[in-house]
Protein backbone atom coordinates (compact mmCIF):
# COMPACT_ATOMS: atom_id res chain seq x y z
CA UNK A 1 0.00 0.00 0.00
CA UNK A 2 1.04 3.63 -0.55
CA UNK A 3 0.48 6.20 2.20
CA UNK A 4 1.09 9.94 2.50
CA UNK A 5 2.16 12.34 5.25
CA UNK A 6 3.55 15.88 5.04
CA UNK A 7 4.90 18.49 7.44
CA UNK A 8 6.62 16.37 10.06
CA UNK A 9 8.64 19.42 11.16
CA UNK A 10 11.00 17.24 13.17
CA UNK A 11 13.39 18.86 15.64
CA UNK A 12 15.46 16.59 17.82
CA UNK A 13 16.70 19.62 19.81
CA UNK A 14 13.19 20.51 20.99
CA UNK A 15 13.88 24.20 20.36
CA UNK A 16 11.43 24.80 17.51
CA UNK A 17 7.84 24.51 18.70
CA UNK A 18 4.93 24.14 16.27
CA UNK A 19 2.33 24.51 19.01
CA UNK A 20 1.78 28.14 17.97
CA UNK A 21 -0.38 26.65 15.22
CA UNK A 22 -2.81 25.18 17.72
CA UNK A 23 -3.39 22.40 20.22
CA UNK A 24 -3.38 19.88 17.39
CA UNK A 25 0.42 20.12 17.40
CA UNK A 26 0.83 19.10 21.04
CA UNK A 27 3.46 16.35 21.38
CA UNK A 28 3.34 15.90 17.58
CA UNK A 29 6.80 14.38 17.17
CA UNK A 30 6.10 11.55 19.58
CA UNK A 31 2.71 11.01 17.97
CA UNK A 32 4.28 10.67 14.52
CA UNK A 33 6.65 7.93 15.60
CA UNK A 34 4.31 6.21 18.07
CA UNK A 35 1.68 5.84 15.32
CA UNK A 36 4.02 4.93 12.49
CA UNK A 37 4.51 1.18 12.82
CA UNK A 38 0.87 0.67 13.86
CA UNK A 39 -0.16 1.94 10.42
CA UNK A 40 2.77 1.20 8.12
CA UNK A 41 4.04 -2.31 7.41
CA UNK A 42 7.55 -3.07 6.14
CA UNK A 43 6.07 -3.68 2.66
CA UNK A 44 4.32 -0.29 2.43
CA UNK A 45 5.59 2.99 0.98
CA UNK A 46 5.11 6.41 2.56
CA UNK A 47 5.22 9.63 0.52
CA UNK A 48 6.58 12.41 2.73
CA UNK A 49 5.62 15.66 1.04
CA UNK A 50 8.03 18.19 2.49
CA UNK A 51 8.91 20.14 5.64
CA UNK A 52 10.58 17.09 7.10
CA UNK A 53 13.09 18.66 9.50
CA UNK A 54 13.83 22.07 10.97
CA UNK A 55 17.57 21.33 10.70
CA UNK A 56 19.67 23.99 9.00
CA UNK A 57 22.37 21.66 7.67
CA UNK A 58 22.66 18.09 6.47
CA UNK A 59 24.52 16.78 9.52
CA UNK A 60 21.74 17.92 11.83
CA UNK A 61 19.03 16.70 9.45
CA UNK A 62 20.63 13.26 9.41
CA UNK A 63 19.53 12.73 13.03
CA UNK A 64 15.88 13.30 12.08
CA UNK A 65 16.16 11.40 8.80
CA UNK A 66 17.70 8.41 10.59
CA UNK A 67 14.65 8.17 12.85
CA UNK A 68 12.45 8.00 9.74
CA UNK A 69 14.80 5.49 8.12
CA UNK A 70 14.43 3.12 11.05
CA UNK A 71 10.64 2.98 10.84
CA UNK A 72 8.63 0.54 8.71
CA UNK A 73 8.29 0.95 4.97
CA UNK A 74 9.99 2.59 2.07
CA UNK A 75 9.89 6.39 2.18
CA UNK A 76 10.02 8.86 -0.71
CA UNK A 77 10.81 12.39 0.46
CA UNK A 78 10.09 15.69 -1.25
CA UNK A 79 11.57 19.06 -0.34
CA UNK A 80 9.40 21.58 1.52
CA UNK A 81 9.89 25.31 1.97
CA UNK A 82 11.47 24.80 5.42
CA UNK A 83 13.88 22.00 4.45
CA UNK A 84 16.94 24.27 4.49
CA UNK A 85 19.20 21.23 4.97
CA UNK A 86 18.34 19.95 1.47
CA UNK A 87 21.44 20.56 -0.66
CA UNK A 88 22.18 18.46 -3.73
CA UNK A 89 20.68 15.07 -4.54
CA UNK A 90 24.18 13.66 -4.70
CA UNK A 91 24.91 14.68 -1.09
CA UNK A 92 21.64 13.51 0.39
CA UNK A 93 21.72 10.25 -1.57
CA UNK A 94 25.12 9.56 0.01
CA UNK A 95 23.82 9.69 3.58
CA UNK A 96 23.61 5.90 3.69
CA UNK A 97 19.88 5.77 4.47
CA UNK A 98 18.54 2.37 3.51
CA UNK A 99 14.77 2.98 3.22
CA UNK A 100 14.61 6.57 1.92
CA UNK A 101 14.61 7.95 -1.63
CA UNK A 102 14.60 11.66 -2.51
CA UNK A 103 12.36 13.11 -5.22
CA UNK A 104 13.64 15.98 -7.38
CA UNK A 105 13.56 15.99 -11.19
CA UNK A 106 13.10 12.21 -11.05
CA UNK A 107 10.43 9.58 -10.38
CA UNK A 108 10.08 6.21 -8.69
CA UNK A 109 8.04 3.12 -9.49
CA UNK A 110 6.05 1.73 -6.56
CA UNK A 111 3.50 -1.08 -6.81
CA UNK A 112 2.84 -0.33 -10.47
CA UNK A 113 2.49 3.43 -9.93
CA UNK A 114 4.88 6.20 -10.90
CA UNK A 115 5.64 8.55 -8.01
CA UNK A 116 6.35 12.07 -9.30
CA UNK A 117 6.38 15.56 -7.87
CA UNK A 118 8.07 18.77 -6.83
CA UNK A 119 7.89 21.31 -4.02
CA UNK A 120 5.62 23.78 -5.81
CA UNK A 121 5.34 27.39 -4.68
CA UNK A 122 2.92 30.05 -3.45
CA UNK A 123 0.19 30.93 -5.92
CA UNK A 124 0.48 33.86 -8.27
CA UNK A 125 -2.52 35.59 -6.68
CA UNK A 126 -0.78 35.77 -3.28
CA UNK A 127 -0.59 39.38 -2.11
CA UNK A 128 3.19 39.29 -1.58
CA UNK A 129 4.05 37.50 -4.85
CA UNK A 130 7.20 39.07 -6.35
CA UNK A 131 9.28 38.81 -9.50
CA UNK A 132 11.54 36.42 -7.59
CA UNK A 133 8.54 34.26 -6.73
CA UNK A 134 7.65 34.18 -10.42
CA UNK A 135 11.08 32.70 -11.20
CA UNK A 136 10.73 30.08 -8.46
CA UNK A 137 7.17 29.27 -9.55
CA UNK A 138 8.26 28.67 -13.15
CA UNK A 139 11.25 26.59 -12.05
CA UNK A 140 8.98 24.39 -9.95
CA UNK A 141 6.59 23.94 -12.88
CA UNK A 142 9.56 22.77 -14.93
CA UNK A 143 10.65 20.35 -12.19
CA UNK A 144 7.18 18.84 -12.04
CA UNK A 145 7.15 18.34 -15.78
CA UNK A 146 10.67 16.86 -15.68
CA UNK A 147 9.52 14.40 -13.03
CA UNK A 148 6.47 13.38 -15.06
CA UNK A 149 8.51 13.06 -18.26
CA UNK A 150 10.94 10.80 -16.39
CA UNK A 151 8.14 8.40 -15.49
CA UNK A 152 6.89 5.37 -17.41
CA UNK A 153 3.34 4.95 -18.71
CA UNK A 154 2.07 3.55 -15.40
CA UNK A 155 -0.65 5.43 -13.54
CA UNK A 156 0.86 8.45 -11.82
CA UNK A 157 0.76 9.77 -8.28
CA UNK A 158 2.01 13.34 -7.81
CA UNK A 159 3.02 14.83 -4.49
CA UNK A 160 3.53 18.54 -3.96
CA UNK A 161 4.43 20.41 -0.82
CA UNK A 162 2.47 23.55 -1.67
CA UNK A 163 -1.19 23.08 -2.60
CA UNK A 164 -1.95 23.44 -6.32
CA UNK A 165 -4.56 25.99 -5.34
CA UNK A 166 -4.83 29.76 -5.68
CA UNK A 167 -5.88 32.06 -2.86
CA UNK A 168 -9.32 32.27 -4.51
CA UNK A 169 -9.44 28.43 -4.28
CA UNK A 170 -9.24 27.83 -8.01
CA UNK A 171 -6.61 25.38 -9.25
CA UNK A 172 -3.32 26.71 -10.60
CA UNK A 173 -0.81 25.63 -13.22
CA UNK A 174 0.54 22.74 -11.16
CA UNK A 175 -2.88 21.15 -11.36
CA UNK A 176 -3.04 21.90 -15.10
CA UNK A 177 0.20 19.97 -15.68
CA UNK A 178 -1.21 17.05 -13.72
CA UNK A 179 -4.25 17.08 -15.99
CA UNK A 180 -2.04 17.14 -19.08
CA UNK A 181 -0.18 14.03 -17.88
CA UNK A 182 -3.37 12.24 -16.78
CA UNK A 183 -2.28 11.98 -13.16
CA UNK A 184 -4.60 9.78 -11.07
CA UNK A 185 -3.74 10.92 -7.54
CA UNK A 186 -2.44 14.25 -6.24
CA UNK A 187 -1.44 14.92 -2.61
CA UNK A 188 -0.13 18.07 -0.95
CA UNK A 189 0.67 19.53 2.47
CA UNK A 190 1.86 22.93 3.77
CA UNK A 191 -1.46 24.22 5.12
CA UNK A 192 -1.68 24.56 8.92
CA UNK A 193 -4.12 25.98 11.43
CA UNK A 194 -6.39 28.56 9.82
CA UNK A 195 -4.78 27.64 6.49
CA UNK A 196 -6.98 24.55 6.49
CA UNK A 197 -9.77 26.77 5.16
CA UNK A 198 -8.03 26.69 1.77
CA UNK A 199 -8.01 22.89 1.53
CA UNK A 200 -9.72 21.28 -1.44
CA UNK A 201 -10.19 17.52 -1.61
CA UNK A 202 -12.11 15.19 -3.86
CA UNK A 203 -12.05 14.14 -7.49
CA UNK A 204 -11.52 16.98 -9.95
CA UNK A 205 -11.10 16.35 -13.69
CA UNK A 206 -10.40 12.72 -12.91
CA UNK A 207 -7.69 13.45 -10.30
CA UNK A 208 -8.20 12.27 -6.73
CA UNK A 209 -6.85 15.06 -4.52
CA UNK A 210 -5.96 14.77 -0.82
CA UNK A 211 -4.37 17.11 1.71
CA UNK A 212 -1.84 15.24 3.84
CA UNK A 213 -0.59 18.10 6.03
CA UNK A 214 0.41 16.58 9.37
CA UNK A 215 -1.93 18.48 11.68
CA UNK A 216 -4.83 18.03 9.24
CA UNK A 217 -4.56 14.22 9.35
CA UNK A 218 -3.65 13.99 13.04
CA UNK A 219 -0.06 12.99 12.17
CA UNK A 220 -1.22 9.56 11.01
CA UNK A 221 -0.23 8.62 7.46
CA UNK A 222 -3.29 8.23 5.22
CA UNK A 223 -3.67 5.64 2.48
CA UNK A 224 -3.47 6.93 -1.07
CA UNK A 225 -3.85 3.61 -2.93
Amino acid sequence: MIYGLADLHLDYTGEKSMEVFGDGWKDYQNRIFDNWNDIISPEDTVLLAGDISWAMDLDAAYIDLKKIDEKNGRKIILKGNHDYWWTSLNKINNLGLSTIDFLQNNSFTVEGYEICGTRGWMSRDSKDFTDHDEKVFNRELMRLENSLKNASDNEKIVMLHYPPINVDRTFNEFFDICKDYKVKHLVYGHLHGIGHRLIKEGIFDGIDIKCIAGDYINFEAVRIV
